[in-house]
């Protein structure tokens, strides 16, 4: 049983995570590349901001700014702790290879993905000890409610965040994040397998809680990144782990089906 659950795991995570890492390319990879522009001072946001636009400032494809030619003095430093720097080496003064940050992405995606389909398959095989049968479709909804629980619900809160835009402290961040996945996951699994009002509206309560307590909080908007393109990432970052989620879920579930047959 271990066995099987940890060679599906492997394979659908390694999967889900590669075709996160190509829409992540696709879609996502630019605005973090912008972002930390921003973040390291290349760029300023309302630079210009007096009705022209600056010719060295914005590209002619879509108004997405470019770098200058001489980076300005004006722009905040680099907060160093936000680990952002350290994508391409501003931070430290040695430019890294693209291939070595996109393999480093690759990786982390594979790994993340392979962690996530561990706590599917558990979920699989604690479902099917009360004799519920998954089948592809019902992974697929599976998959749904895992991106529901690890990344729609903490983002309701704590939205994806752009190198150059500000954030609470990370202890808070990420004890209301773990917080607020157990809670909806436990509050989807309670509307799901309910039998009675009373657990159907505990299970409300627990979706509700992490919300009702609220997100940690800036104490004020200061961030480098103009918020257009923080709104884009945090869309589009969304819209990639939907997809990779209802992948895992579904051919998680082939997988687990093949396996137990």
């Amino acid at each position: 049983m271990i066995q099987r659950m940890l060679s599906s795991a492997m394979f659908a995570g390694c999967a889900a995570g590669l075709l996160a890492v190509l829409l992540h390319f696709a879609f996502v990879e630019r605005f973090i590349l912008i972002g930390e522009q921003y973040e390291s001072g290349e760029l300023v946001h309302f630079q210009g901001a007096d009705g022209h636009h600056d010719d060295h400032a914005m590209a002619a494809e879509g108004g997405i700014p470019q770098a200058k030619d001489q980076p300005t003095t004006e722009a905040a430093p680099t907060d160093a702790a936000s680990g952002h720097a350290g994508h391409d080496g501003h931070g430290s003064g040695e430019e890294a290879s693209p291939l070595k940050r996109h393999s480093l992405t690759v990786l982390f995606a594979a790994l993340i993905y392979s962690g996530f389909a561990l706590l599917l398959v558990s979920a699989y095989a604690l479902a099917g000890q009360f004799g519920q049968k998954i089948t592809t479709r019902d992974g697929l909804l599976w998959g749904l409610a895992g991106f529901v629980a690890l990344q729609l619900a903490p983002a309701m809160g704590l939205s994806p965040e752009l190198p150059g835009t500000m954030g609470a402290a990370l202890e808070a961040r990420q004890l209301w994040w773990v917080g607020t996945a157990i809670a909806t996951a436990g509050g989807l699994g309670l509307l799901a397998f309910g039998q009675t009002a009373v657990v159907w509206a505990v299970g409300l309560i627990l979706l509700a809680a992490p919300h009702i307590i609220g997100a940690p909080e800036v104490s004020g908007f200061s961030g480098v990144a103009p918020p257009e393109l923080a709104a884009g990432f945090a869309a589009r970052s969304l819209g990639v782990g939907l997809c990779a989620w209802v992948f895992l879920g579904g051919f998680l579930a082939h997988l687990w089906q093949d396996k137990t047959a």
